[in-house]
């Protein structure tokens, strides 16, 4: 058994676009925008739905998009039951999976990141 959560809302845009794309979402949202020390290609919209972690993300390659992270205390087990829905692997960054839902939208498996006590409330526990 293994557990799982949506966790994070990503605004995935041009590297080059990034900082406008941040300041349009940031005002739109209500929220500042905070770079995240360490990780150069996050912007954070912290507060925008709360509950979820909400970030522009600058990419090198594909269109601008939406893509959204679960969060799991077991990488594999997680990946497995999505694959068995009906998504497919197309990448790995770090302990990132990366997949495709049907109908073409991108989602990443993630190791959990969130506050432990917070996982355990909100996260499904999967057989």
């Amino acid at each position: 058994m293994h557990r799982s959560r949506f966790s994070t809302l990503l605004i995935d845009t041009p590297r080059d676009e990034a900082p406008a794309a941040a300041t349009f979402w940031s005002s739109a949202l209500g929220v500042p925008a905070t770079p995240v020390p360490g990780e150069e290609q996050f912007i954070s919209l912290k507060g925008a739905f709360p509950g979820l972690v909400t970030a522009v993300q600058a990419i090198d390659e594909g269109a601008p998009r939406f893509h959204i992270d679960i969060e799991t205390d077991d990488l594999d087990a997680e990946t497995d039951r999505l694959l068995g829905l009906g998504a497919v692997e197309i990448g790995r960054w770090l302990d990132c999976r990366t997949l495709q839902a049907p109908g073409g939208h991108v989602l990443c498996v993630i190791p959990v990141h969130s506050d432990p006590d917070e996982f355990q409330r909100l996260a499904t526990l999967w057989p």
